[in-house]
C-alpha cells in the first residue's frame, strides 16, 4: 500500500517522539522531516482534537546527549520531559566514526559502546514514557545467534535485557537470524526487509536490465541467505542459485573457520546479468571470491547488494575488483554508517531507508497494522510496470 492510500484514523498512542541517537543522527533527522512534511500535509479531521494533542509539530526530535566522563564512563540525559510520549530511539551500532576521550586517549565507539548508551538514554526516560520502541536496523549482537560450543548467547541476553528495561517493541532490519526473537516470545519484535528499496535503487540507476529468467539471476553467496535470494527471485520471476562455503575446520583465523572455497549450485549463468544478494558485506572477501567464480562461470554483469556495506577491511579491495571488471554496482543501504570515500565511488548506490521508517513510525504510532508495509510485493509489481514502460 503506498502512503497516499493509508487512512490513519486510529487514536495515537501518544504525543510521537524521536530520539536519534548520536550514531544515528542523519538518518534520525531525514526521518524526522518526513513526519513533519506528512503531518502537515494531513486532512485528518480530528487532528486538532484532544486526543491528538502533540500530533501535528515543527518537530519530533527530543534532544538527548551521552556525556563521558574523563575515566570514559558515561550518562544519559534528556533535555526535555518524556511522560506520557510515545518514544521511538534509533541507534547505529556499527558506528565506528565517533570517538570519545579515555583517560587522554582517543576512542573510537564499538557495538558495546552504542548498545550501552542505548540503554542508559531508556534508563533516563525514568519509566515515564507511555511506550518505548528501539529502531536499531544492524540487530546488535547478531552474529552471535547461536551456540556451537561454550559460548555466550549475546543477542538473546541483549534482548530480554531490553525488554526488562521497559522497551515494548524491537524493529530491525534483515536480521541475520530472525530466530533469536523466541528469546523474548512475549514481546514484540521485527525484522524488515528493504527489498522494495534494492529494486527501486537497482533499476532506477541501471536502465537496461532484462527482468526475466533468461537474462537475469539471483545468487546467494552461501546457504545461510538462501531465504532472502529466494524471495527476490520469486518476486522478480527469474531462477536463484547459490554458492556453499567449504571451510577448513582444523583451523580458527580471526575468530573463524577459514573458507577453501565456494561452491555453486544452480542453472547455468553464462550471458545472464547476475544479483548477488547477502544481508552484510563485513571484509568482503566472500563477496569477491563469489563475484570471480561467476565470472569463471561467464557470466554476465554481476550486481552485489548487501542490506549492510560495514567495510570492515577498507574499499581497496572492491576498487580493484572494480577496474578488473568483476562486478558493475555496489549497493548497500544508509542503515549503518557509510563512509564519504563510499559515497564517491563511481560503482556505489545507496540504498535511502529513511522514508520506509517514517512510514514505519507514523503507523506504530496510530497503532496500526505494519503487515502492508512489511510485504513489498505489490510495490515491487507497481515499480516494475512502470520499468518495464518505460517510465523510471
Amino acid at each position: 500500500m503506498q502512503r497516499s492510500e493509508r487512512v490513519l484514523e486510529t487514536i495515537p498512542v501518544g504525543s510521537l517522539g524521536l530520539i536519534p541517537l548520536a550514531s544515528c543522527s542523519e538518518l534520525g533527522s531525514k526521518v524526522n522531516d518526513y513526519l513533519v512534511q506528512w503531518r502537515k500535509e494531513s486532512a485528518n479531521e480530528h487532528k486538532n482534537t484532544l486526543a491528538f494533542q502533540g500530533y501535528e509539530q515543527d518537530s519530533y526530535l527530543i534532544k538527548a546527549s551521552v556525556p563521558r566522563f574523563g575515566s570514559g564512563e558515561a550518562k544519559g540525559i534528556l533535555q526535555e520531559s518524556v511522560r506520557g510520549r510515545d518514544l521511538y530511539l534509533m541507534v547505529d551500532v556499527c558506528n565506528y566514526s565517533l570517538t570519545y576521550s579515555l583517560c587522554g586517549q582517543t576512542n573510537h565507539m564499538s557495538p558495546d559502546d552504542h548498545y550501552q548508551d542505548l540503554k542508559r538514554i531508556i534508563a533516563a526516560c525514568g519509566g515515564k514514557a507511555r511506550r518505548i520502541t528501539v529502531i536499531m536496523p544492524f540487530l546488535y549482537e547478531s552474529r552471535q545467534h547461536k551456540r556451537s560450543t561454550r559460548e555466550s548467547l549475546d543477542c538473546a541476553l541483549a534482548l530480554k535485557e531490553l525488554v526488562h528495561m521497559g522497551v515494548d517493541n524491537i524493529l530491525t532490519f534483515d536480521a541475520h537470524d530472525p530466530r533469536v526473537q523466541n528469546a523474548i516470545p512475549l514481546h514484540g519484535f521485527e525484522t524488515v526487509q528493504p527489498a522494495y528499496q534494492f529494486v527501486k535503487a537497482l533499476l532506477g540507476n541501471v536502465h537496461d536490465i532484462s527482468v526475466d529468467s533468461d537474462h537475469l539471476m539471483v545468487i546467494s553467496p552461501d546457504e545461510g541467505g538462501m531465504s532472502r535470494a529466494i524471495y527476490i527471485a520469486n518476486i522478480l520471476g527469474v531462477d536463484m542459485g547459490m554458492f556453499y562455503k567449504r571451510r577448513d575446520y582444523t583451523k580458527i583465523v580471526n575468530g573463524r573457520n577459514p573458507i577453501v572455497a565456494h561452491e555453486f549450485l544452480g542453472s547455468n549463468v553464462e550471458g545472464k546479468d547476475v544479483i548477488v544478494i547477502d544481508d552484510m558485506i563485513s571484509s568482503g572477501e566472500s563477496m569477491i571470491d563469489v563475484a570471480n567464480k561467476l565470472k569463471d562461470l561467464k557470466a554476465g554483469r554481476i550486481f552485489l547488494y548487501s542490506t549492510f556495506g560495514l567495510f570492515t577491511n577498507g574499499m581497496e579491495k572492491f576498487d580493484k575488483a572494480y577496474e578488473e571488471g568483476l562486478f558493475d554496482r555496489l549497493l548497500t543501504t544508509n542503515l549503518v554508517y557509510q563512509r564519504p570515500e563510499l559515497l564517491q565511488r563511481p560503482y556505489y548506490i545507496s540504498c535511502d531507508m529513511s522514508k520506509y521508517i517514517a512510514l514505519l513510525i507514523d503507523t506504530l504510532n496510530h497503532d496500526a497494522s505494519i503487515s502492508e508495509l512489511l510485504d513489498p510485493y505489490d510495490r515491487i509489481h507497481r515499480f516494475l510496470t512502470k520499468y518495464e514502460n518505460g517510465e523510471v
